[in-house]
C-alpha cells in the first residue's frame, strides 16, 4: 500500500513537470489577426482592342477617282469629303432630268393657259345662252327657237373645252411631278460622286488612289474595289468572354480597369453590351467594355487585361486565404484562445479575393488564426503565436 501511495505522487509529480516543459518548449508558429476590410471579388480577362465601329467605304455609282482628299492615318470628322469621282454620263443625264422638268414646267404652263382660254368660252356662251333662254320665257315672238339651239349648242361644246383643259391640265401635272422625280433620283446618285465620312475617325487603309475606277459597291460580289477602310477609335471595344459562374454579377454599367502592358498604363472603362445568353460550345457570355481613347494613345489591336468588379463588401470580417484548410466540401481554420492553444473551427466563407477570403461565420473580430503550414499542428497543441500582420506568413513550423 506504501509503494502504491508513494508511485502515485511520483506520477504526478513527473506529470507536473512535462506540463511545465511543454509550454516552454511550445513551438513558434504565425498566426494573423482577423479583422475588418473592404473585399472585392476580381474577374481578369485579356482581350484585344476593337474600334468601336468599323466599316469598308465603297462607291454608291461607279466612276473614276478624281479627286482622293485622305491616305493611310488621316483623321476626319463625320460628313468630311474623302473622294470625289468623275461620272460624265450621269452628269449629263442630270442635265437633261433637268430639261424635261422645264419642257414638263412649260406644258403645265400651257395647259393653265388653255384651262383659262376655255372657261372664258364657256362663260362667254354659258352667259348668251343664259340671255336668251331668258328672254323666250317672257318674249317668246322675240328670239326664234333655232338661236336657242345653237346657244345651248356653244354652251354645251364650250363645257366640253373646259373638262378637256382640265384634263390636259391634270395630265401636265403629273408629267411635271414624273419628270421633277427622276431629276431628283438622278441628283442623288450623282451627289454619291462626293464621297463622304460617316463618322468621326481615321483611314486604316487606303484601296484607290487617283484615277482608279470604283464600281458600284451594290452587289453582292466581295471582290469589289473598296476606296478605303475607317475605323472610329474615340472609343474603344474590349470584346471579352464571361465565365459561366460569373455571368451573374456582369451587368452594363459595370465599372472596369483596364491595364494595357505595352503603355505601361491603367484606364477605365465600363461594361457597355451583354449578350445575356451563354454559348452552349464555351459555357461563356459575350461582353463588351467601351474604353475613351480621347488622346488616341491606344491603337486598335493592342493587348489589355480587364479586372472586373464582381462582387464588393466593406468592412467584411476577413482572413489569409492560408488560413483556410478545404476538404470535402468543409473549409477549417486552426484558431488560437486565450491559452495559446489550438482549436479547429469550422467557418462559413463569403468574398474570395487572391489574399484574403471574408468569414462569414466562426470567427470574430481580432481572433488569431494560424497562417503557418499545419501539417504538424493537430488541435489541442500549445504554441508560442508569431503574429505577423496582412497575412504574410513568417517563422513558425
Amino acid at each position: 500500500m506504501l509503494f502504491f501511495t508513494a508511485g502515485f505522487l511520483a506520477g504526478c509529480n513527473s506529470a507536473g513537470k512535462a506540463t511545465a516543459n511543454d509550454a516552454a518548449n511550445a513551438p513558434h508558429v504565425a498566426v494573423a489577426k482577423v479583422t475588418r476590410r473592404d473585399l472585392s471579388s476580381t474577374l481578369n480577362i485579356a482581350s484585344e482592342f476593337l474600334p468601336n465601329q468599323e466599316v469598308t467605304v465603297y462607291a454608291k455609282v461607279s466612276g473614276y477617282i478624281r479627286k482622293l482628299d485622305v491616305n493611310w492615318g488621316t483623321r476626319v470628322r463625320q460628313g468630311q469629303l474623302l473622294a470625289v469621282l468623275d461620272i460624265p454620263e450621269l452628269q449629263q443625264q442630270v442635265q437633261q432630268d433637268e430639261a424635261a422638268a422645264r419642257r414638263s414646267d412649260q406644258d403645265v404652263s400651257r395647259a393653265k393657259e388653255e384651262l383659262s382660254r376655255a372657261e372664258s368660252v364657256y362663260n362667254v356662251a354659258h352667259l348668251t345662252y343664259s340671255r336668251l333662254a331668258d328672254v323666250q320665257k317672257t318674249r317668246p315672238e322675240l328670239v326664234a327657237q333655232q338661236e336657242i339651239d345653237v346657244a345651248q349648242g356653244k354652251d354645251l361644246e364650250a363645257n366640253a373645252g373646259v373638262s378637256s383643259a382640265k384634263d390636259s391640265l391634270a395630265a401636265s401635272d403629273e408629267a411635271l411631278i414624273g419628270a421633277k422625280a427622276a431629276l431628283e433620283r438622278d441628283k442623288a446618285m450623282y451627289s454619291y460622286s462626293r464621297i463622304t465620312a460617316p463618322f468621326d475617325g481615321v483611314v486604316t487603309e487606303i484601296d484607290a488612289y487617283t484615277g482608279a475606277l470604283l464600281p458600284a459597291g451594290t452587289s453582292s460580289n466581295k471582290g469589289d474595289q473598296a476606296l478605303c477602310h475607317l475605323a472610329e477609335d474615340r472609343v474603344l471595344r474590349l470584346v471579352i468572354p464571361v465565365p459561366e459562374s460569373a455571368v451573374p454579377d456582369i451587368r452594363p454599367g459595370t465599372s472596369v480597369e483596364v491595364r494595357v502592358p505595352v503603355l505601361a498604363k491603367v484606364f477605365q472603362g465600363n461594361v457597355a453590351r451583354v449578350s445575356d445568353q451563354v454559348d452552349l460550345s464555351t459555357r461563356t457570355m459575350h461582353a463588351e467594355i467601351d474604353v475613351p481613347n480621347a488622346n488616341f494613345v491606344i491603337v486598335p489591336g493592342m493587348y489589355a487585361e480587364a479586372s472586373l468588379v464582381l462582387k464588393e463588401k466593406h468592412g467584411a470580417l476577413a482572413v489569409p486565404v492560408q488560413a483556410l484548410d478545404r476538404q470535402e466540401g468543409r473549409v477549417t481554420v486552426f484558431a488560437v484562445d486565450r491559452n495559446n492553444q489550438i482549436q479547429e473551427r469550422q467557418v462559413q466563407l463569403g468574398i474570395e479575393t487572391p489574399d484574403q477570403v471574408e468569414v462569414v461565420s466562426g470567427l470574430e473580430e481580432n481572433d488569431l488564426v494560424v497562417v503557418s503550414n499545419r501539417s504538424q499542428l493537430r488541435a489541442g497543441l500549445t504554441i508560442q503565436p508569431k503574429l505577423v500582420s496582412n497575412g504574410l506568413t513568417g517563422g513558425g513550423l
